[in-house]
């Protein structure tokens, strides 16, 4: 039967608990350790879904977990969660390196280390575990779209002695400068619009998880 939490944390804590078994199983205990929402530090919090901090960097003394505020669904939660115990057992020691990788492997993760995530054995296993906890209760972030690169935006050079500069949107009504150098006016180019090709889509949809 679905429990019901009033907060993230209690039910993360909850999740902790439940994912016990898939760590005792292959000899590996979960140390002391602190979930929270919350976006990962020096990384992108758009791709980044979980990260763990090393015990020496906490005012406690245990590793700390951050799941990003992008996600909702239980199952993905619980396979980030899954991926970040891996570290807290290391301590972050190893970054994604071999001890990282045996222990992934050993509780069925599966694909490169960065982005190690269940496999079929071990999702089966989280289904029915999510099921167990019930909602998350906690609605993803939606991320405004990113600002456009200088490279999707106009342009101006200068014929002369090749000078450039972007022009901001806000003056592009304006027209092209006068070059600072050759005083004449510079000629506007690259007002193109960036598409993003489908490959890219496909790896911004790829789970990217980091630590520090």
């Amino acid at each position: 039967m679905d429990q019901q939490f009033i907060n993230r944390e209690t039910w993360l804590s909850q999740a902790v608990s439940i994912l016990e078994p898939i760590f005792s199983q292959v000899g590996f205990g979960i140390p002391p350790l602190k979930v929270s929402c919350g976006f990962a530090a020096s990384s992108s919090p758009r791709t980044t879904l979980g990260q763990c901090w090393p015990r020496e960097r906490s005012g406690d003394l245990v590793n700390e977990i951050f799941i990003s505020p992008r996600i909702e669904e239980p199952v993905e939660i619980l396979d980030t969660l899954v991926h970040e115990i891996c570290h807290a057992i290391d301590d972050c020691q190893s970054g994604h390196g071999a001890d990282f990788q045996g222990i992934a492997t050993m509780v069925g993760l599966e694909g490169p280390a960065r982005m190690a995530h269940a496999g079929e054995g071990l999702r089966i296993k989280l289904e029915t575990l999510s099921k167990k906890l019930g909602p998350y209760p906690h609605r993803a972030l939606i991320f405004p779209p990113p600002r456009p690169s200088n490279s999707s935006r106009t342009k101006a050079k200068c014929t002369q002695c090749g000078y450039e500069v972007t022009l901001l949107k806000k003056w592009e009504s304006y027209g092209a400068p006068i070059c600072p150098k050759d005083k004449v006016r510079m000629e506007e180019f690259g007002n193109e619009v960036v598409v993003e090709d489908e490959e890219q889509k496909l790896k911004d949809k790829e789970i990217k998880r980091a630590i520090s």
